[in-house]
């Protein structure tokens, strides 16, 4: 195939005295994800989105919460897997979509940075990273800051020479 879809959706408890990482970076707020890995919101819908386009397995297969490798993990290593993978496969990202639902703390700060560490990660240019910051208007725990989720939506290309699978 010449274009590949795929969606991630990741969501995290916010706890108090635990660093909150989005995209890679340390947000300053009163609480942060509860989670086996470091719990990045964005990296682990991202690398859902790239496994998913690629028809693999998930985030939880690859890099189960029952295994103590993973315990505390920078999630980076997620999405240097699903990017390898893509690459493996013959596939380039093409554009990624990001949204990112949280009360607070504001991303407009830290936006471009996101992008830019998603970009190197990701073997793009950062102008094919989209990211948005949306509140959930204080409805359910997303709205009452007891949560954060994150949806991403992103498209692979093949690349020129053809390598990867036929599917």
């Amino acid at each position: 195939m010449k274009y590949r879809i795929g969606h991630g959706f990741d969501l995290h408890r916010l706890e108090p005295d635990l660093p909150l990482i989005v995209g890679g970076e340390q947000l300053a707020h009163d609480r942060g994800c509860a989670a086996h890995s470091d719990g990045d919101v964005v990296y682990h819908a991202v690398t859902d989105a790239v496994l998913g386009a690629l028809g693999q397995e998930d985030i939880g297969q690859l890099f189960p919460d029952t295994d103590a490798e993973w315990k505390g993990a920078d999630s980076r290593i997620f999405v240097e897997e699903a990017a390898k993978r893509m690459r493996d496969a013959g596939y380039a990202i093409g554009n990624l979509d990001v949204t990112v639902i949280l009360q607070r703390p504001k991303l407009g700060p830290h936006k471009m940075a996101i992008r830019e560490n998603l970009a190197e990660l990701l073997g793009c240019a950062v102008e094919q990273v989209n990211l948005k910051g949306k509140t959930h208007e204080k409805v359910d725990a997303l709205g009452e800051n007891r949560a954060i989720a994150c949806h991403v939506v992103v498209l692979l290309k093949r690349e020129a020479d053809g390598a990867g699978d036929s599917a």
